[in-house]
C-alpha cells in the first residue's frame, strides 16, 4: 500500500517541478542583481563550451570568443536553471527511492537472519534432546545387562523382581 503512494507522490513532484522551473526562469530574468549574476554565468558557460567544441573539432582555441548578447545570455542561463531544477528534483527522487529500497532490503535480510537463528536454535535443542535420549537408552541397556529382560519389565512396572516371586 505504501509503494503506490510513494510512486504517485514522486510522479506528482516531477510534474510540479516543471511549472516551478518555468516560474524560476521568469523571475530570474526580472531581478537585476540575479540577472547580472546569471548573465556572467551564461557568458562563462558559453566560453567554456565553445572552447571545448573547438578542441573537439580540432580548431584553433586561441581565437577570441565573442560574448553572447544580454538577452541570449539571460535566456541560456534561465534555461540552464530550469533544467538544473528539474534534474535536481528527479535526482533527489532517485536517491530517495534507492534509500527506501535499501531499507526494505535490510529489513528483509534481518528477518531472514532471525529466521536462520531460530532454525539453528531449534537444531541445537533437538541435538540436546537426542543426546538425552541416547543417555537414557544407555542407562536402560546397562540395567538390562545387569537384571535381564524380566528385571526390566518388572522395573518398568515399579515393582522389584524379588517382590513378585515369594520363596
Amino acid at each position: 500500500m505504501a509503494l503506490p503512494t510513494v510512486k504517485l507522490f514522486s510522479l506528482a513532484l516531477k510534474s510540479i517541478s516543471k511549472p516551478i522551473a518555468a516560474r524560476l526562469k521568469q523571475q530570474a530574468g526580472i531581478h537585476p542583481k540575479f540577472r547580472n549574476l546569471i548573465i556572467s554565468l551564461a557568458q562563462a558557460n558559453h566560453r567554456i563550451s565553445t572552447t571545448l567544441q573547438r578542441q573537439l573539432y580540432g580548431h584553433s582555441t586561441n581565437v577570441e570568443i565573442r560574448p553572447l548578447n544580454e538577452e541570449k545570455a539571460v535566456q541560456a542561463a534561465v534555461d540552464l536553471i530550469g533544467e538544473l531544477f528539474v534534474f535536481s528534483v528527479a535526482g533527489g527522487l532517485v536517491i530517495f527511492e534507492v534509500q527506501r529500497s535499501a531499507r526494505s532490503e535490510a529489513r528483509k535480510e534481518e528477518n531472514r537472519r532471525q529466521e536462520i537463528e531460530g532454525i539453528k536454535q531449534r537444531e541445537d535443542d533437538l541435538l540436546k534432546e537426542v543426546e538425552l535420549l541416547r543417555q537414557r537408552i544407555n542407562e536402560l541397556e546397562k540395567l538390562s545387562r545387569g537384571r535381564g529382560l524380566a528385571g526390566i519389565l518388572n522395573f518398568k512396572q515399579g515393582q522389584p523382581a524379588e517382590a513378585t516371586n515369594p520363596i
